[in-house]
């Protein structure tokens, strides 16, 4: 009875959910000289599997473009599966938005920096990303506040 009331936070298993890479516009971009542009998007999902287990996904989009043209397209998710059990109800969202991600992460920036290398182009690094202060936003933005404003 004792072990149903201890905390579990347990890894299952981390994996490549979805992976796509797209060069429209090659061969012709490949000889422009300009330096492109890169946007990187990233996101967090959480998705409940079964009681007590959820699949925690990390997103990222790379695009690079040089002037209106995409050079490439890079679309990713990391995913893992963590068994959560015994956890008090407001200790779940930082669980799931920092903890997860955090662990998650850094597959996913392996795997992005390698499909663009092997894509024939300069590594793309990821940046560390602090996934408190992102959760953070997220939820003061769900509360419908801004971001604090400081005045002087």
């Amino acid at each position: 009875m004792a072990d149903q009331e201890n905390p579990v936070f347990q890894i299952q298993r981390v994996y490549l959910k979805d992976m796509s890479l797209e060069q429209p516009n090659s061969p012709g971009i490949l000889l422009e000289q300009d330096q492109p542009s890169v946007d990187i998007q990233l996101g967090v999902e959480a998705t409940p599997v079964a009681e007590g287990v959820f699949e925690v996904a990390v997103t990222a989009t790379v695009q690079t473009r040089i002037k209106d043209k995409t050079v490439f397209l890079v679309e990713a998710k990391q995913a893992g599966i963590f068994e959560i059990r015994n956890i008090p109800e407001d200790q779940m969202g930082p669980i799931m938005g920092i903890a997860c991600p955090q662990i998650v992460y850094p597959y996913l920036r392996g795997n992005v920096s390698d499909i663009i290398n092997r894509a024939g182009f300069p590594p793309v690094h990821l940046a560390e990303i602090n996934f408190q202060a992102m959760y953070e936003q997220q939820q003061a933005q769900a509360a419908g506040q801004a971001s604090p404003i400081i005045t002087q």
